[in-house]
């Protein structure tokens, strides 16, 4: 595994964000306690809405937890179209559910709203959708597409000469799409120093292991040798995801390679290619809810539902 530091010619320093991105910049102990609000979140948005991916949202939500509350992301939830905020792009958009309970935490919307993703008359569907949604910076489900999308945004900030920065998290899948390395190719072509790509690498797609559909190995150097920043991390270790995040390689964009495991934080879901899409019964309900440390209140809202 390759340490970030050892990579990174220069990095962001905390002393040039705004006062609302110190101000969420949590502990590592307040990131871990975050990032289990929001598996708890990704199941209840699941519940009520009858179903969902699951497997997908829980590998990124130590991921997100860190964009958003770990002084990574500059944003202003009071003001989604602040002029100077950086952008978040979930390409893999079928994961949505994480993305949906980190923009609620931070005051997007009220957290009510999640009960009724995916019902008749709500703005939240299955897939992320910009425009109707606050926060949400690109529509995406079809896979490929967010990564040109990211491109776009950052050469834009460059030829307006804006400090903000562009994030984007790719499914290790998504990248079996050849959008993706059309894209991989114009970053570096670029110089967008102002772009990081993350791989949320958990090894899973659908309905098998990766290397059984389209083997994607070596992942490091395929895009170092498309001219990329390459990290490679523990993908549920908040300090190294907050680490490679804030690195920067003047005029290289930043590749991360998240490694995560499908289904984090519900044993009977961890790597098992069946929860890509699948609701738990009554028996898995109960071991779910003390897994992920629901409180007696939270258990009987989801039992007498």
């Amino acid at each position: 595994m390759i340490e970030c530091k050892e990579i990174s010619e220069t990095r962001r320093e905390y002393g040039n964000m705004n006062d609302l991105q110190k101000s969420r910049e949590e502990t590592i102990a307040d990131l871990e306690e975050t990032a289990r609000d929001i598996r708890k979140k990704i199941y209840q948005i699941a519940h009520f809405a009858g179903g969902g991916h699951m497997g997908a949202s829980f590998s990124m939500a130590d991921i997100i937890s860190v964009i958003y509350f770990g002084g990574v992301l500059k944003y202003d939830a009071s003001n989604p179209q602040w002029k100077e905020r950086d952008k978040f792009i979930l390409s893999k958009g079928h994961a949505c559910y994480a993305l949906y309970a980190a923009l609620a935490r931070a005051g997007y919307f009220p957290k009510e709203e999640l009960r009724h993703v995916g019902q008749t008359g709500s703005k939240f569907g299955g897939h992320p959708k910009m425009y109707d949604i606050p926060g949400v910076e690109a529509s995406t489900g079809a896979l490929g597409h967010g990564l040109s999308f990211a491109i776009g945004a950052a050469y834009a900030n460059k030829i307006d000469k804006k400090g903000a920065h562009v994030y984007v998290v790719l499914g290790d899948g998504e990248c079996q799409e050849g959008s993706i390395w059309e894209g991989a190719l114009s970053a570096p072509t670029l110089e967008l120093d102002n772009l990081t790509v993350i791989i949320d690498h958990n090894k899973l797609q659908a309905m098998d292991e990766l290397e059984n559909i389209v083997n994607m190995n070596p992942l490091v150097d395929k895009w170092k040798a498309f001219g990329w920043n390459v990290t490679e991390i523990n993908g549920h270790d908040h300090g190294q995801v907050r680490e490679a995040l804030l690195a920067r390689k003047k005029g290289v964009p930043t590749l991360v390679i998240a490694n995560t495991i499908k289904g984090k934080g519900v044993s009977f879901m961890e790597s098992v290619p069946i929860w890509h899409y699948r609701m738990p019964n009554e028996e898995e309900l109960k071991v779910l809810v003390n897994e992920l440390g629901y409180s007696e209140e939270e258990k009987a809202e989801l039992l007498l539902k």
